[in-house]
C-alpha cells in the first residue's frame, strides 16, 4: 500500500501547524547523524559493507528527510528558490511524497507565488514518476507534472501583453476584456478562452475613432501560448470574477540539487533553496 511520508494532513492549514515534537525530532543530533550517514551512503555506497541492501532504501529515506525537513522549517513561510533557472518566491503550505511502484509522486501547494516576477495567487503541483539518481549533485527526474492554480485577471492580461505586439488587453466589467490596438484607433470588448494552449478572443463590440464597426471588420488572431516555462501546456482556464482558474501540464524534466546545501538550508533555516 502506498503511504505518504509527510506526517501532516493533506490540508495546507494543518500542514503549517508543524508541532514541537516533529521539530525536535528533525533537528536533534540523531536526525543530523542520520542525514550525514544516509548522505554518505547515497553518494559513496562503496564505503559501507552490504551497500546493495542499504542503497535500496536510500530514495525512501532521502525523500522522507527532505519532505519532513523542508516543510518543518519552511512551512507557512516565504521561500526564495531557483528552479530550473527560474527565480521563484512563494509561501509553502504542503509538501508530500509517497512511493508509487518503482517511483515517487510528490505534491506541493504554495500561495503568493512570483515566478520570474509574474504573480500567481495559488499553485498546486503534482509530480508523477519521480526518481532520484545518485551523484554530486543528485539528479531528480519526473515523468510529468500536473499544475492547478489561480491567477488574478490583471496579472494574466499583463503577462499576455508581453507575448503579442498588436493588442493591449485590460480587464473590463461583466467578465469582458477590453482590447485596444497599439497602432490603430481600434477598441473592442471581447471574451477570451483557452483551448488546446491557444488563447481565442471573441469580439462582442468594436469601434474605430468612436464609430461602431461590424464585428466581421475587426479580427483578433488567436494567440498561441508558446512562451510558458518549460513547454507547459494549459489544458483548461476559466474566469471566476477577478481570477482565472487554470490547469496545465508539463512534460518530463530533470533537475539537480546538492544534498549538503539542502541540509544546511534546513538546519539553518535560510530562505534560499536551489534546485
Amino acid at each position: 500500500m502506498a503511504t505518504y511520508f509527510d506526517p501532516k494532513a493533506w490540508s495546507p492549514l494543518r500542514a503549517v501547524d508543524l508541532g514541537m515534537d516533529l521539530g525536535k525530532r528533525l533537528f536533534d543530533q540523531s536526525w543530523l547523524d542520520q542525514w550525514t550517514a544516509f548522505t554518505t551512503a547515497w553518494l559513496d555506497p562503496v564505503v559501507d559493507f552490504g551497500a546493495g541492501t542499504v542503497t535500496a532504501l536510500m530514495p525512501d529515506v532521502l525523500m522522507t528527510l527532505l519532505s519532513e525537513g523542508i516543510l518543518s522549517q519552511f512551512g507557512g513561510q516565504e521561500v526564495n528558490a531557483t528552479f530550473l533557472g527560474h527565480d521563484m518566491r512563494a509561501t509553502l503550505h504542503t509538501l508530500k511524497v509517497r512511493r508509487r511502484g518503482a517511483h515517487f509522486q510528490s505534491k506541493i501547494v504554495v500561495t503568493g507565488l512570483h515566478w520570474n516576477e509574474h504573480p500567481i495567487e495559488e499553485l498546486t503541483v503534482i509530480a508523477h514518476g519521480v526518481r532520484l539518481i545518485p551523484g554530486a549533485p543528485t539528479k531528480i527526474r519526473s515523468a510529468q507534472l500536473d499544475l492547478r492554480g489561480v491567477i488574478g485577471i490583471d496579472a494574466l492580461t499583463h503577462w499576455i501583453n508581453t507575448w503579442q505586439p498588436d493588442w493591449q488587453l485590460t480587464p473590463a466589467p461583466g467578465g469582458m476584456v477590453l482590447a485596444q490596438h497599439r497602432r490603430r484607433r481600434l477598441r473592442a470588448l471581447a471574451t477570451a478562452e483557452v483551448i488546446d494552449n491557444v488563447l481565442t478572443i471573441t469580439l462582442h463590440r468594436a469601434n474605430w475613432w468612436g464609430i461602431r464597426m461590424p464585428r466581421r471588420a475587426v479580427r483578433l488572431q488567436p494567440i498561441p501560448l508558446t512562451d510558458l516555462p518549460n513547454y507547459a501546456r494549459i489544458t483548461r482556464a476559466q474566469r471566476v470574477g477577478d481570477y482565472v482558474h487554470f490547469e496545465a501540464d508539463l512534460p518530463g524534466l530533470t533537475g539537480s540539487f546538492e544534498l549538503a546545501q539542502i541540509r544546511d538550508a534546513i538546519v539553518a533555516g535560510t530562505t534560499l533553496i536551489v534546485f
